[in-house]
Parts: C-alpha cells; sequence; structure tokens
C-alpha cells in the first residue's frame, strides 16, 4: 500500500510540474490577455503651423507665360591688336586679365632697323635742305636757272617726306591700347616673331557689354529695335534689364535662328565675355499659376512647398517655370485654391 502511495505522489508531482509549464507558456504567449485586433493608427500628416504664419492662397490667373533663349555676354566694343610691321617682340607689358588705359603701350616692338632707316633718312634730309638752300640763294642772284631750283626743291621734298614716313614707322614699334579696358585673348610672349595682321592681344570694354543669342524664327517677330527685355546671367547670378540693338537679318539655315543683339543696362565690371545667359520673351496669355518664391525651397534638386491641411503644414513636390520679379510660376504640383506658407518652417 505504501509502495502505491509513492508512486501516485511522484505522477501527481510530474503532472503539477507539467501543468505549470503549460501555464507559463500560455501566459507568456499573451493567451491570458485581452486581443486587440490589428489596425491602423492615426497620426496628424505634416507640422504644427505656428500662430501668426503668413499663408498665401493659389489662384489661376491668366498671364502671359515667359520662354527663355540662351545666348553668351560679349563686349560691344572688342579689339584684336595686332602689328603693322615685320618685328621681334621686345617686351609684352599686359597680361590678360589686366585693366589698360587709353594710350597705354603694351608690346615693344625691335626697332633697331627702323632707327638706322631714320638716321639715314635725317642725313639725306639735311643733305637735300643744304642744296635747295644753296639753289635758293644762287636763283636769287641770277647765277642758276629755274630748272635746277625746282630740282633742288624736289629732293628736299621727296627728303623730308621720307623723314615722316619712318617717323610713322617708329610710332608701330609700340602698340598701344585704344580704348579704356580689359586685355584678354593674350598671344604673343617676348622673343616671337609678329608679322602683320597677326592677333597679338585683344581688348574689351566691361562697361558696354551685350547678350548676344540666336532667336529662333518663330520668336524674332516678339522683339523689335529699342524693345525692352529681361536677360538673366549665371555670373554675377542676377537678372539685367536690356534694350534690343540689332537684329541680323540672316537666318542660320542650319538651326533656323537668327542673332539678336541686347544692350545690358546697369552693368559692372564683373561680366566676363562668354558668359552663360537667357533672354525671356513672352508667350500668349494663358492660365498660370504663381507664388512668391520664397515659398519654394529645396531639398537636394528638390523643390517642395508647404500646403496648409487641416491646420498642418504638409511638404509637396512641385516643379517651377520662370521667375517674375519675386514670384514664380508653378508648372506643377498645386491646384487652384489651395494655400501654402509663404515662408515654409523649417522642418528637423
Amino acid at each position: 500500500m505504501n509502495k502505491i502511495l509513492s508512486i501516485l505522489k511522484t505522477q501527481w508531482k510530474i503532472m503539477a510540474g507539467v501543468v505549470g509549464l503549460i501555464v507559463v507558456i500560455a501566459g507568456s504567449g499573451g493567451a491570458c490577455t485581452a486581443k486587440v485586433k490589428p489596425g491602423k493608427l492615426d497620426a496628424a500628416a505634416g507640422i504644427p503651423i505656428p500662430a501668426g504664419a503668413e499663408q498665401v492662397t493659389v489662384r489661376a490667373e491668366l498671364a502671359a507665360s515667359r520662354i527663355y533663349v540662351v545666348g553668351n555676354a560679349a563686349s560691344e566694343e572688342r579689339i584684336n591688336l595686332s602689328a603693322r610691321i615685320p618685328a621681334y617682340v621686345s617686351e609684352v607689358l599686359a597680361s590678360a586679365g589686366d585693366r589698360v588705359t587709353k594710350g597705354q603701350v603694351l608690346i615693344r616692338l625691335d626697332d633697331r632697323e627702323i632707327r638706322e632707316q631714320f638716321a639715314a633718312a635725317e642725313a639725306q634730309f639735311n643733305q637735300a635742305q643744304t642744296e635747295y638752300d644753296r639753289a635758293k640763294q644762287l636763283f636769287e642772284r641770277n647765277a642758276t636757272t629755274q630748272q635746277a631750283l625746282t630740282a633742288a626743291e624736289s629732293m628736299f621734298t621727296a627728303a623730308r617726306a621720307q623723314v615722316e614716313q619712318v617717323k610713322v614707322m617708329l610710332t608701330y614699334a609700340q602698340i598701344t591700347s585704344p580704348i579704356d579696358g580689359i586685355v584678354t585673348d593674350r598671344r604673343i610672349e617676348a622673343g616671337d616673331l609678329a608679322n602683320p595682321g597677326m592677333v597679338l592681344l585683344a581688348v574689351y570694354d566691361p562697361a558696354r557689354m551685350r547678350l548676344e543669342a540666336p532667336v529662333p524664327v518663330r520668336l524674332v517677330d516678339r522683339l523689335s529695335l529699342g524693345q525692352e527685355v529681361d536677360v538673366a546671367l549665371e555670373r554675377p547670378a542676377r537678372t539685367f534689364k536690356g534694350s534690343v540693338t540689332e537684329v541680323v537679318s540672316e537666318v542660320d539655315p542650319a538651326s533656323r535662328t537668327q542673332m539678336v543683339k541686347i544692350r545690358l543696362d546697369g552693368v559692372e565690371d564683373n561680366v566676363l565675355p562668354g558668359t552663360f545667359g537667357r533672354l525671356w520673351l513672352d508667350e500668349e496669355p494663358r492660365p498660370t499659376m504663381r507664388i512668391p518664391a520664397g515659398a519654394v525651397y529645396r531639398v537636394g534638386q528638390l523643390e517642395l512647398v508647404q500646403v496648409v491641411e487641416n491646420g498642418r503644414a504638409v511638404r509637396r513636390l512641385v516643379k517651377t517655370g520662370p521667375l517674375y520679379g519675386e514670384r514664380v510660376e508653378v508648372l506643377s504640383g498645386l491646384k487652384d485654391g489651395e494655400t501654402v506658407l509663404a515662408n515654409p518652417i523649417k522642418e528637423g
């Protein structure tokens, strides 16, 4: 009997342990807690709008949109300097980028040969003058003929002209700046041979800059001489007012364009020749949406605005077009009647 009780007692302990283990496993698995069905946690989109934040309602309006034509800046006065006589270069007194004044010597050529010619011409001139003076005295005393006097006078005149000609050639040995401007495109060094017609330096006037743009033929009729237009340059990054000064009366058959030249107003010395620029032209009026330019901000290459929804600012991708003063055209991303923050809230 005692043996049976011992066996039952042992089995009961085992069963109690198993039941306890089952209870622990069930509890850790959540069997003893209330079940919660899966669902979506409600969270408000965007970020809170601070009190007093300026809001702008987007409205579609009929306005002339703008397109641009690319071009490059150039100086209205750019002068290539070359030698008039063949000679070796003695000195180059200016480099590209140097500011120079009118009449400043930029290049000196070797003039030793010309000076020798000048000395010989002066000697001939002095001799011719002596002969002419002697002939006049003899003619006054009736000691010579009119023909002899005329011959002496001719020799004197020719010798004087020769001296003047060599003097002019001496001036060719110094190449000076014809304007106040900036040196560009230096192509010569001391010791090089300068031949007539070969460009040695170029000088341009930085105060008289213009944009040269090849305008498609279909748009040329929108421009007229003296018309005021907007020009945006890449460097400096700003918009200039300009006036059309020339529409070249020749069509490029390859690109079907005509060259248009626009003088830039208010240009300082920081516009370099060759700077990339855009000429803005107005198209026919069409519905457009424009918002303050400050309402658009960038994250990398993305353009964003903050749209007001349920009292919160929700960022949204947009695509912008041309700038009209302090307003920018929105090409996509916004609808008529929506509201955006004029000054986006900093995120993060």
